[in-house]
């Protein structure tokens, strides 16, 4: 159990099973065509699981985000900082501001952002923290998480910088960063489910 990022493909975006996403598909094109904007129907299909081929994103998130929390503070506005962390769904296409629909209950609305508007936020903070080319830059099955588990440890020793003072806020920084870069590339939303 617990909380992830995982991209969606047309079947399950569209899908009207339980756990698929037909309502809120639907009800964020109706919100586009409100605001004379095209509906978003250009989901592409899922794809078999291939280790490392960047056709999936899946990752859980398991540190403490206290200390990514602080860095947002720091670096970005608090409207920023709401747009960058503050999602349900994240879709590939821009939006001018975010939307509110009622995805996990009807008492309150979550948020829909734009990869494109998360992105340059992600950037800024992963200059911020000099994060290390050496970052996954695909996140199939949770290679982040293993990467700043094992890996990043080990780089940490040789390669010093502010991404180094917490591994948790690297990671939190490296998530955000490459679920927005997913997004954009594979033209599919991402969901916190």
């Amino acid at each position: 159990m617990g909380v992830y990022l995982v991209s969606v493909g047309a079947e399950e975006w569209f899908g009207d099973e339980e756990d698929g996403w037909g309502e809120v598909a639907s009800a964020l094109n109706a919100e586009l065509r409100r605001r004379d904007l095209p509906p978003y129907e250009d989901v592409p299909p899922e794809t078999e699981f291939a280790p490392g081929s960047g056709q999936a994103f899946e990752e859980k998130l398991t540190p403490s985000m206290t200390g990514f929390l602080a860095l947002c503070q720091t670096h970005l506005s608090r409207e920023e900082s709401e747009i960058l962390c503050g999602w349900t769904v994240l879709v590939p296409f821009s939006l001018d501001e975010e939307i509110w629909l009622p995805i996990e209950s009807a008492d309150y609305d979550s948020m829909v952002a734009g990869a494109p508007q998360v992105l340059p936020l992600a950037e800024k903070l992963a200059t911020a923290i000099d994060l290390p080319a050496e970052t996954p830059a695909t996140c199939d099955n949770l290679d982040l998480s293993m990467w700043f588990r094992h890996q990043a440890k080990e780089l940490a020793t040789t390669r010093t910088g502010p991404w180094t003072k917490d591994l948790d806020t690297a990671f939190y920084v490296a998530l955000f960063l490459r679920a927005a870069q997913h997004s954009i590339r594979r033209g599919c939303p991402i969901v916190c489910t």
